[in-house]
């Protein structure tokens, strides 16, 4: 017998104190329903309702059944609500991240509709280079995180590649900024700003090394970990940024780089076998936000050179 739902039952019958009236809430046949409540009765060895032509009224016994059945009754409501938020990715803390860089208006955006499409799962976000990502999520000390490619990390299954094309940062005097689009061979011999090679060395070398293909070659690069240093160096007129589009500050503009060469490819990542639903519902998420707010495509840009994309094949990622 199906305590709970005898139960459900009983207390139907108990609130409307009326066979025919609770039958017809409940969508059952009356006697269909008062043999139900014979087998509860059968089943606990008490008489719960006294029954007369004019409706039903509880026994003593019945009376502190149904107090008991609240109870019950209310705790397996909440057990079945969390177990759903559970299995639709809508409860317990998941640990994420996402590189340096992003931009701020991204990083709302992916936290405003994470925590629209799971209202009151916890959220623990963290900025972290792709270098400690990979070796959190390898450790388990991370559940999903937000990547940048080429990403060498075995063991590690990867959500949908997204572009983004990067662009350069100048003083607003340069004569540069009057182009609509800078040639990257324009930059060759200036001095130029670029995110820490220790962040994400496969990334870093491949960001310079495609530079070079398209003729440009500079005469130092900088690393900087942050916008202030970077847009320090953009206004003394020392260095160019190379960086995805930005909004600007005084004194500097953005420009893209003709066809765009270079592109940063961006995804989601999390432990191979650990895609549980908070983790799929996360990567969506970020797959989608970052497409509507980062500047950032599924197509592959018409001048950027042909790339292997993951070190390991990706297994499949509906969206």
């Amino acid at each position: 017998m199906d305590l709970l739902l005898h139960l459900r039952y009983f207390r139907t019958v108990a609130e409307e104190q009326h066979f025919g009236r609770a039958a017809e809430r409940l969508h059952l046949a009356q006697p269909s329903l008062s043999q139900r409540i014979r087998r509860l009765e059968h089943e606990l060895g008490v008489r719960l309702l006294d029954r007369t032509s004019r409706g039903t009224t509880l026994t003593p016994a019945g009376r502190l059944v149904l107090t008991e059945a609240e109870h019950l009754l209310t705790a397996a409501d909440r057990l079945t609500t969390a177990v759903a938020r559970l299995r639709d990715g809508r409860a317990g803390t998941l640990r994420a991240a996402v590189p340096p860089r992003l931009g701020a208006a991204a990083v709302g955006a992916l936290l405003i509709t994470y925590r629209d499409r799971s209202p009151g799962a916890p959220l623990d976000l963290r900025e972290l280079p792709t270098t400690e990502q990979t070796a959190e999520l390898t450790a388990g000390t991370l559940d999903v995180g937000v990547v940048r490619h080429p990403c060498p990390a075995p063991g590690l299954t990867f959500g949908p590649l997204l572009h983004q094309p990067l662009g350069v940062l100048l003083p607003d005097t340069d004569p540069l900024a009057t182009l609509t689009d800078i040639p990257t061979a324009a930059l060759t011999g200036r001095d130029l700003v670029l995110f820490p090679r220790a962040e994400a060395p496969a990334l870093h070398d491949e960001t310079l090394t495609t530079c070079a293909r398209h003729g440009c070659t500079p005469a130092t690069v900088h690393e900087a970990t942050g916008p202030d240093l970077t847009r320090g160096l953009v206004l003394s007129g020392d260095a160019v940024s190379l960086e995805p589009r930005t909004p600007t500050e005084p004194g500097t503009v953005w420009r893209p780089l003709r066809d765009n060469p270079v592109t940063w490819r961006t995804s989601a990542a999390w432990p191979e076998g650990r895609d549980q639903p908070a983790v799929r519902l996360f990567a969506d998420t970020a797959h989608q936000t970052l497409r509507d707010h980062a500047d950032m495509t599924t197509d592959t840009p018409t001048g950027a050179a042909a790339r292997i994309v993951f070190p390991r094949p990706a297994s499949e990622f509906p969206l």
